[in-house]
């Protein structure tokens, strides 16, 4: 599949894990692009390879054999110090048990990711304050990932992911641990965020919910790129 627009690219990308003498794959040369902007879904049964793909697009781990671009780059070029820094910049994480840091309020969380990128401390709080606010949490800046529900705090993670601005969000099964009305709502905020801020989402996940709003949906299988389907017209 050809996407002259794609924030992630792979080409003939394969992964092979080696347990004692037993060479595993987990990829089998797949090849596809991720719409810049776009809703997509990789979805799969466990064991399809899906969380070792999502582990390269998210720069994570790099691949056997064959090519990853990611926002553009030849992520293999880069040293594991380069590697970590790119990462940093132009990737944002959402993750199914939101993965705070609970000794930090919701404000310092969303502030983390700056702090590690050298923001200066000005743009960093008022990025970090605009962000909690555009999530509809101006309110518990203040207050502990202890203190929120299970809806807020992945409200905190996806300000979190989303203040630096990144090239694309990697989300691993954000509804999972949400009651449906509640997921529905983060969902709808997710679609938001990706129209106000142009961003693009990838997905894991085996929510029908979330699914339903997929853009651009890539069904892996036994380690193959069984199936791609584009939704219609992007908002």
């Amino acid at each position: 599949m050809s996407q002259p627009d794609a924030v992630v690219r792979l080409t003939d990308v394969v992964k092979t894990y080696q347990t004692g003498h037993v060479t595993v794959p987990a990829l089998k040369g797949i090849s596809f692009g991720i719409p810049r902007q776009s809703f997509s879904m990789i979805v799969g049964p466990s064991g399809s390879g899906k969380t070792t793909l999502l582990n390269l697009v998210g720069c994570i781990d790099s691949p056997t054999t064959g090519k990853l671009e990611v926002n553009g780059e030849d992520v293999a070029k880069l040293s594991d110090n380069a590697i970590s820094d790119f990462r940093a910049r132009n990737v944002g994480f959402i993750f199914q048990n939101f993965n705070l840091i609970p000794v930090l309020s919701a404000f310092e969380n969303v502030e983390y990711p700056l702090l590690l990128v050298g923001t200066p401390p000005a743009e960093r709080r008022k990025a970090a304050q605009e962000m909690l606010e555009a999530v509809g949490l101006g309110k518990q800046m203040a207050q502990r990932p202890t203190e929120l529900s299970g809806g807020q705090k992945q409200r905190v993670a996806i300000a979190r992911a989303l203040v630096k601005r990144p090239a694309f969000v990697l989300a691993d099964e954000p509804t999972a641990n949400l009651d449906s009305a509640t997921g529905e709502s983060i969902v709808a905020l997710m679609k938001q965020m990706q129209h106000e801020l142009k961003t693009t989402f990838i997905f894991s996940t085996h929510d029908p919910q979330l699914m339903s709003h997929a853009e651009e949906t890539f069904r892996i299988k036994d380690g193959e790129l069984v199936e791609h389907k584009s939704h219609g017209v992007r908002t």
